[in-house]
């Protein structure tokens, strides 16, 4: 089973390392980093690189679809390779997934269409704009669609397809293995849970 994680300048690389951590585990994955070119692409602040093995077009047919987000999401959502190869993977993959504004990359290439879906809670309105259903939801599932919210969720988004793909039991190896038990010294990783004044602030930074 061959999983292939988009890379583009700018992407959260949470996004993207949070599924590798969980999918790459799963018996027989092989997994492949994969971007319009092959080689070096910084993340959102520019202080990190990751290495992209493959170009889009070395990785025609991939068994799962990881499309991570970022920020800004420009630039895969206007780059024609990119929205073209998403478009011809999604017709033979098992699942095209997301993490994220990856949902937003996604949805620009017409894939999430009247489909349940989530992002990032400051971009679910944005979703809807272009013909999601958006829910605020941490995993959604629909269909061979499985989308995730915020940067972190990608491990639960990564774990809940590692079990639906190879059972309970190497899911739960999975999240033992990698020590996924969280425990934040905070109550705040939601809007509906952090004070208002920081959802108020990152609302308006967001623009």
């Amino acid at each position: 089973m061959q999983t292939a994680i988009l890379l583009y300048e700018g992407v959260t690389v949470l996004d993207a390392i949070g599924p590798y951590e969980t999918l790459s585990r799963l018996p027989g994955a092989r997994t492949v980093f994969v971007a319009e070119r092959p080689g070096l692409v910084r993340n959102d602040s520019g202080s990190l690189g990751l290495f992209a093995d493959a170009a889009l077009g070395d990785v025609p047919a991939p068994d799962i679809v990881v499309v991570p987000g970022a920020p800004d999401t420009s630039g895969p959502c206007q780059s024609a390779a990119v929205q073209d190869w998403l478009r011809a993977v999604d017709t033979t993959s098992t699942w095209t997934t997301s993490v994220c504004t990856g949902s937003l990359i996604l949805a620009t290439a017409g894939l999430l269409k009247g489909r349940r879906a989530t992002s990032h809670w400051l971009y679910l309105d944005q979703l809807a704009s272009l013909g999601a259903q958006a829910t605020g939801d941490r995993v959604v599932t629909d269909g061979k669609y499985v989308t995730a919210a915020g940067v972190s969720s990608g491990i639960d988004m990564g774990l809940t397809l590692a079990g639906r793909i190879a059972g309970d039991r190497v899911a739960q190896t999975t999240q033992l293995m990698i020590e996924y038990d969280p425990q934040p010294p905070y109550d705040a990783g939601s809007p509906e849970k952090a004070p208002a004044d920081i959802v108020a602030e990152l609302r308006h930074a967001a623009g």
